[in-house]
């Protein structure tokens, strides 16, 4: 757990244009989702950190990308951009 006993892995979620950028504040953890003309989901882009952990913080990149996917996804379906 690196000692660090007050991890919060809030995700920052910001909307710019046709992009959902997901954040993990104080970490090297960012990917940029966009969706695609015609297609049902999202896709990712700018992906920060996809093969290297960052060992301030008990969370890996896999994990980082798995919840970032999640509440793109909650964004996107509130935007109307997926049902």
């Amino acid at each position: 757990m690196n000692g660090i006993a007050d991890f919060d892995p809030e995700l920052s979620v910001n909307v710019r244009g046709n992009d959902i950028l997901v954040t993990l504040r104080g970490t090297s953890y960012a990917v940029t989702y966009f969706k695609r003309r015609g297609s049902p989901g999202l896709f990712a882009k700018d992906i920060v950190s996809l093969h290297k952990n960052d060992t301030r913080i008990p969370m890996t990149s896999a994990e980082f990308l798995a919840s970032a996917w999640k509440v793109a996804n909650e964004k996107a379906r509130d935007l109307g951009w997926i049902v």
